[in-house]
C-alpha cells in the first residue's frame, strides 16, 4: 500500500514522503532539512531510495547532501536547467519518472523560479491522482515571482488547472491561512471562501495540516486560478484603476492579483 505523509520542516515547510508499506521503500519531495526525514524513516522502518526536487531554493534542497551521505544509492531527480547541480537524474518537462509502479509526468511550471518543475501522476494514491507542485501552487495561493514573469506563472498555473479536478495538490508550505486572509479581503462576499476559511482555522487549531487540497476546490476558491472568473476580474480591474496597472488581458489580471498579494 502506498501512503503520503507530511514531514514538517523549518517553520512552515512540508517535506512529502511517499512510502510503499509493503517493501519499506520511500521517496521524499524537496527535503530542505535532513534530520526530520531521517527521523521519519527510522520511526517507520523505511529505506530512502528516491528524492524529487521541484526547484533550487535552499529550503527545498538543503538536506540532500546529508541524506546522500546516509543513503549513497539514493536517486536524486531534479530539473536539468537549474542552479541545483546535485541531481543524479536530470529531467526536462515532458519526461517521466517511474517509482514503485507509479509514473510521474514532469511538468514545466516556471514563475516562482525559472527551473521550477512539478510531478504529476494519474495513478491513484489513496484514491486520487497526485501532484507535487513545490512553490508554484499553494492552497488558495501561488508562489512569489522571484525569477519569472506574471505571464509565465499564469501559464504554469494554467497547466496545473488543466489536470483532473480530483487531483490531490501537495504543495510545500503551510501558507493557507495567510492566503485565505488575502483572498477574503478581495472577495469578502464569497460564501464558499468563508466556509473554507472556517474549516482551515479548525484544522490548524487541531494541529492538522491544510495540505493537501483538491484541485477542483482550488479552481473554485483560489483567486490565482480565477483570473477569468468575472467576480475576480471585477475586483482586479478596480485594483488596477487605483494603482495605475494594466487590466487588458488574462496576464494583466493575474499580475494584478499577484501585486495585490505582494502588497497586502
Amino acid at each position: 500500500m502506498l501512503t503520503i505523509t507530511a514531514i514538517p520542516a523549518f517553520s512552515d515547510n512540508y517535506i512529502w514522503c511517499l512510502a510503499d508499506t509493503g517493501n519499506g521503500r520511500a521517496l521524499v519531495v524537496d527535503p530542505g532539512q535532513s534530520a526530520p526525514v531521517e527521523s521519519h524513516l527510522a520511526q517507520n522502518s523505511l529505506v530512502l531510495d528516491t528524492i524529487l526536487v521541484t526547484h533550487h531554493h535552499p529550503d527545498h534542497v538543503g538536506g540532500i547532501a546529508d541524506l546522500l551521505k546516509a543513503h549513497p544509492d539514493c536517486r536524486v531527480v531534479g530539473p536539468a536547467e537549474s542552479p541545483f547541480k546535485n541531481s543524479t537524474s536530470q529531467v526536462h518537462p515532458g519526461d517521466e519518472v517511474v517509482w514503485e509502479g507509479l509514473t510521474f509526468q514532469v511538468l514545466g511550471v516556471p514563475g516562482h523560479t525559472l527551473d521550477h518543475i512539478a510531478y504529476f501522476t494519474d495513478n491513484n494514491v489513496a484514491g486520487r491522482p497526485v501532484l507535487f507542485c513545490g512553490d508554484t501552487l499553494f492552497v488558495c495561493g501561488c508562489g512569489r515571482l522571484f525569477e519569472g514573469s506574471p505571464g509565465q506563472m499564469r501559464q504554469s498555473l494554467q497547466t496545473l488547472r488543466s489536470l483532473p479536478e480530483k487531483t490531490a495538490v501537495y504543495c510545500a508550505h503551510e501558507y493557507t491561512l495567510a492566503n485565505l486572509k488575502f483572498a477574503r479581503s478581495w472577495l469578502p462576499d464569497d460564501a464558499a471562501l468563508a466556509d473554507f476559511e472556517k474549516e482551515c482555522l479548525q484544522a490548524r487549531d487541531e494541529g492538522r495540516p491544510t495540505v493537501p487540497s483538491v484541485l477542483g476546490n482550488e479552481k473554485r476558491l483560489n483567486p490565482f486560478l480565477r483570473w477569468d472568473d468575472p467576480a475576480v476580474v471585477d475586483v482586479a480591474r478596480s485594483y488596477c484603476a487605483k494603482h495605475g496597472l494594466a487590466a487588458d488581458s488574462d496576464n494583466a489580471i493575474f499580475a494584478a492579483i499577484r501585486h495585490g498579494k505582494d502588497h497586502f
